[in-house]
Protein backbone atom coordinates (compact mmCIF):
# COMPACT_ATOMS: atom_id res chain seq x y z
CA UNK A 1 0.00 0.00 0.00
CA UNK A 2 1.39 3.36 -1.03
CA UNK A 3 1.15 6.31 1.38
CA UNK A 4 -0.25 9.58 0.04
CA UNK A 5 1.76 12.75 0.19
CA UNK A 6 -0.06 15.04 2.63
CA UNK A 7 -0.52 18.82 2.35
CA UNK A 8 2.23 19.75 4.85
CA UNK A 9 4.76 18.06 2.56
CA UNK A 10 3.60 20.14 -0.42
CA UNK A 11 3.70 23.21 1.81
CA UNK A 12 7.28 22.57 2.96
CA UNK A 13 8.40 21.86 -0.60
CA UNK A 14 6.75 25.13 -1.69
CA UNK A 15 8.73 27.05 0.94
CA UNK A 16 11.96 25.41 -0.22
CA UNK A 17 11.17 26.14 -3.87
CA UNK A 18 10.36 29.78 -3.04
CA UNK A 19 13.68 30.16 -1.21
CA UNK A 20 15.60 28.50 -4.06
CA UNK A 21 13.92 30.72 -6.64
CA UNK A 22 14.86 33.75 -4.57
CA UNK A 23 18.47 32.62 -4.24
CA UNK A 24 19.06 31.42 -7.80
CA UNK A 25 16.53 33.26 -10.01
CA UNK A 26 15.40 36.36 -8.10
CA UNK A 27 14.54 38.25 -11.34
CA UNK A 28 13.74 41.48 -9.52
CA UNK A 29 13.87 42.67 -5.94
CA UNK A 30 10.39 44.07 -5.17
CA UNK A 31 10.81 44.88 -1.50
CA UNK A 32 13.85 46.06 0.39
CA UNK A 33 14.46 46.07 4.11
CA UNK A 34 12.61 47.22 6.23
CA UNK A 35 9.57 46.88 3.91
CA UNK A 36 10.15 43.13 3.60
CA UNK A 37 9.14 42.83 7.26
CA UNK A 38 5.53 43.27 6.14
CA UNK A 39 5.77 39.53 5.41
CA UNK A 40 5.59 38.84 9.14
CA UNK A 41 1.88 39.78 9.10
CA UNK A 42 0.58 37.10 6.70
CA UNK A 43 3.06 34.62 8.17
CA UNK A 44 1.65 35.09 11.68
CA UNK A 45 -1.94 35.15 10.41
CA UNK A 46 -1.34 31.83 8.65
CA UNK A 47 0.12 30.25 11.77
CA UNK A 48 -2.85 31.42 13.87
CA UNK A 49 -5.35 30.13 11.28
CA UNK A 50 -3.73 26.70 11.31
CA UNK A 51 -3.58 26.49 15.10
CA UNK A 52 -7.20 27.58 15.57
CA UNK A 53 -8.44 25.22 12.83
CA UNK A 54 -6.48 22.32 14.34
CA UNK A 55 -8.02 23.06 17.76
CA UNK A 56 -11.48 23.04 16.19
CA UNK A 57 -10.90 19.59 14.72
CA UNK A 58 -9.60 18.28 18.05
CA UNK A 59 -12.51 19.80 19.94
CA UNK A 60 -14.96 17.93 17.69
CA UNK A 61 -12.87 14.70 17.79
CA UNK A 62 -12.61 14.48 14.03
CA UNK A 63 -9.68 13.87 11.74
CA UNK A 64 -7.52 16.60 10.29
CA UNK A 65 -6.05 14.24 7.68
CA UNK A 66 -7.32 14.47 4.12
CA UNK A 67 -9.07 11.42 2.69
CA UNK A 68 -9.98 10.05 6.14
CA UNK A 69 -13.69 9.97 6.94
CA UNK A 70 -14.72 12.89 9.13
CA UNK A 71 -16.86 12.15 12.15
CA UNK A 72 -18.09 15.75 12.40
CA UNK A 73 -18.60 18.70 10.10
CA UNK A 74 -16.67 21.61 11.61
CA UNK A 75 -18.29 24.94 10.71
CA UNK A 76 -17.50 27.25 13.63
CA UNK A 77 -14.64 29.62 14.48
CA UNK A 78 -12.32 30.07 11.47
CA UNK A 79 -14.45 27.63 9.48
CA UNK A 80 -17.17 30.29 9.60
CA UNK A 81 -15.33 32.44 7.03
CA UNK A 82 -13.31 29.83 5.10
CA UNK A 83 -14.12 26.21 4.37
CA UNK A 84 -10.36 25.58 4.19
CA UNK A 85 -8.62 27.73 6.79
CA UNK A 86 -5.65 25.37 7.09
CA UNK A 87 -4.90 25.58 3.37
CA UNK A 88 -5.49 29.33 3.52
CA UNK A 89 -3.09 29.46 6.47
CA UNK A 90 -0.41 27.57 4.55
CA UNK A 91 -0.81 29.97 1.64
CA UNK A 92 -0.56 32.99 3.95
CA UNK A 93 2.59 31.61 5.57
CA UNK A 94 4.09 31.07 2.12
CA UNK A 95 3.11 34.62 1.13
CA UNK A 96 4.80 35.88 4.28
CA UNK A 97 7.98 34.00 3.40
CA UNK A 98 7.88 35.38 -0.17
CA UNK A 99 7.46 38.94 1.11
CA UNK A 100 10.27 38.49 3.62
CA UNK A 101 12.50 37.35 0.76
CA UNK A 102 11.41 40.38 -1.24
CA UNK A 103 12.05 39.16 -4.78
CA UNK A 104 9.60 38.46 -7.58
CA UNK A 105 10.03 34.74 -8.29
CA UNK A 106 8.84 33.34 -4.93
CA UNK A 107 5.44 34.89 -5.65
CA UNK A 108 4.94 32.33 -8.44
CA UNK A 109 4.97 29.59 -5.79
CA UNK A 110 2.41 31.55 -3.75
CA UNK A 111 0.10 31.36 -6.76
CA UNK A 112 0.86 27.71 -7.56
CA UNK A 113 0.40 26.23 -4.06
CA UNK A 114 -3.31 27.04 -3.60
CA UNK A 115 -4.09 25.82 -7.12
CA UNK A 116 -2.33 22.55 -6.36
CA UNK A 117 -4.02 22.18 -2.96
CA UNK A 118 -7.40 22.91 -4.51
CA UNK A 119 -7.07 20.22 -7.17
CA UNK A 120 -5.34 17.53 -5.11
CA UNK A 121 -7.11 17.94 -1.79
CA UNK A 122 -9.98 20.40 -1.56
CA UNK A 123 -12.12 19.10 -4.42
CA UNK A 124 -11.90 15.43 -3.31
CA UNK A 125 -12.35 16.37 0.36
CA UNK A 126 -15.49 18.34 -0.42
CA UNK A 127 -16.92 15.40 -2.37
CA UNK A 128 -16.32 13.20 0.68
CA UNK A 129 -17.92 15.76 3.01
CA UNK A 130 -20.97 16.03 0.76
CA UNK A 131 -21.28 12.24 0.68
CA UNK A 132 -20.98 12.04 4.48
CA UNK A 133 -23.00 15.08 5.56
CA UNK A 134 -25.33 15.71 2.59
CA UNK A 135 -27.62 18.72 3.02
CA UNK A 136 -25.73 19.96 6.08
CA UNK A 137 -22.55 20.29 4.00
CA UNK A 138 -24.43 21.76 1.01
CA UNK A 139 -25.90 24.49 3.26
CA UNK A 140 -22.45 25.16 4.71
CA UNK A 141 -20.94 25.32 1.21
CA UNK A 142 -23.54 27.90 0.18
CA UNK A 143 -22.91 30.01 3.28
CA UNK A 144 -19.08 29.93 3.44
CA UNK A 145 -16.62 30.47 0.60
CA UNK A 146 -13.97 27.88 -0.25
CA UNK A 147 -11.02 30.19 0.50
CA UNK A 148 -12.20 33.58 1.84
Amino acid sequence: MMKRVLPPTYFLIAILVAICLHLFIPLRQLLVFPWRLVGVLPLLAGIVLNLVADQSFKKRNTTVKPFEKSSALVTDRVFGFSRNPMYLGMTLILLGVALLLGSLTPLAVVIALPVLLDRLFIVPEERMLEASFGDEFRRYRQRVRRWV
